[in-house]
């Protein structure tokens, strides 16, 4: 049974199967051409995400992204945006599962006053004080916040753009995040020494 055409539901202009969350994401993804470049989650949903980059794929283009607290997810890209572009997300229903936990996790564990999810527990070095190289050989003091096993935050007045390979001391990085004293920078090759 069809209704009146003055009682007809309006169309509602958000058509998408899942409701995104806005959460803070940091990552790289890599296109068909193997070209492998930083993202930022500006917001996702188990079914699809928007991600802010310097790079943006051509539309129908697959693409394979490697998000903190998320991991690997596979999809195809939709829509150019002004700074970035949008995906569509090709997982299976557990997948997406996992991927609604991490967001609701996301989303949340600041308002439960959750811990950081870290891949390895960070310390306090005891000599902080240390120097940061840029591929082209320029050299920088610099203060470790703190460290682990798959990255640093460092206090420096030097703001590399996102992405940017470094030399922490001995280990080779890039940079992954600005903060007010400094940044973040993620470790390339775990244990390995330049």
């Amino acid at each position: 049974m069809s209704l009146a055409p003055d009682l007809q539901m309006p169309e509602s202009p958000e058509r998408r199967a899942f409701q995104r969350v806005t959460a803070k994401v940091y990552g790289r993804f890599m296109l068909e051409d193997g070209s492998e470049h930083v993202c930022y989650v500006v917001d996702m949903s188990p079914g699809s995400a928007a991600l802010q980059t310097e790079v943006t794929g051509e539309p129908g283009e697959k693409c394979i992204c490697y998000l903190d607290h998320i991991g690997r997810v596979e999809g195809v890209v939709t829509r150019p945006l002004d700074d970035g572009f949008a995906m569509t997300i090709i997982a299976s229903d557990r997948k997406k599962d996992k991927i609604a936990s991490q967001l609701t996790w996301l989303a949340n564990r600041h308002e439960l006053d959750l811990p950081e999810d870290r891949r390895h527990a960070r310390v306090e070095p005891r000599n902080p004080i240390s120097a940061m190289r840029m591929v082209d050989g320029r050299k920088y003091s610099c203060r470790i916040i703190d460290l682990s096993l798959s990255g640093a935050a460092i206090a420096t007045d030097v703001r590399p753009a996102l992405g940017t390979p470094v030399i922490l001391g001995t280990m080779k990085g890039r940079v992954i995040r600005h903060f007010n004293d400094g940044i973040a920078i993620e470790f390339i090759d775990l244990g390995k020494m330049v």
